[in-house]
């Protein structure tokens, strides 16, 4: 999928604390392969839950068919003087990947930090070996800033470097 391309009966709302719930299968999967992302594999729903959806952090959920196939959290990358720049999360269940609802959440991302203010968006934590993502990132004009070198314990792969990207809004 090329950025601004729509997915069929793909639709993107907010949701919050309450219905988080619906969101946490797929949370719980991407989490638990070990893979992507630095949460603990065995992190509990409330855990999550807080830290996807206590402002300023906001979360949206991607819809099709009545099943929520991805989400996203937007936040401020940092406190005070930093909150101008946003940061973000992206997660897709994994018979929904390859469908361009990554995609689909980055673009709506953008576009929601666009209009709270942020001037622009980095991705504080990519995981070297996800070279899907970071081709998605780069499709969606993020560029590879830094990279700190065996800063996540990959399930499979030992330790493994990890990417800062971004770019302006």
């Amino acid at each position: 999928m090329l950025p601004g391309r729509a997915v069929p009966g793909l639709s993107i709302r907010e949701t919050d604390a309450a219905g988080f719930a619906r969101a946490w299968p797929v949370f719980r999967d991407v989490v638990a392969s070990g893979d992507t992302y630095a949460y603990a594999p065995d992190i509990t729903l409330a855990e999550a839950r807080a830290l996807w959806t206590t402002p300023p952090a906001r979360c949206f959920v991607a819809e099709r068919d009545g099943r929520i196939v991805g989400l996203s959290l937007l936040k401020p990358n940092q406190p005070g003087l930093g909150d101008h720049v946003a940061n973000a999360g992206f997660m897709v269940a994994a018979d929904a990947r390859g469908q361009g609802i990554a995609s689909a959440l980055c673009e709506h991302a953008m576009a929601q930090a666009r209009s709270a203010g942020f001037t622009a968006m980095q991705f504080n934590y990519v995981v070297a070996s996800n070279a899907v993502a970071i081709r998605l990132w780069q499709r969606h004009g993020f560029a590879i800033v830094g990279r700190v070198p065996g800063a996540f314990r990959h399930a499979r792969l030992g330790a493994t470097d990890v990417l800062v990207m971004h770019r302006v809004l």
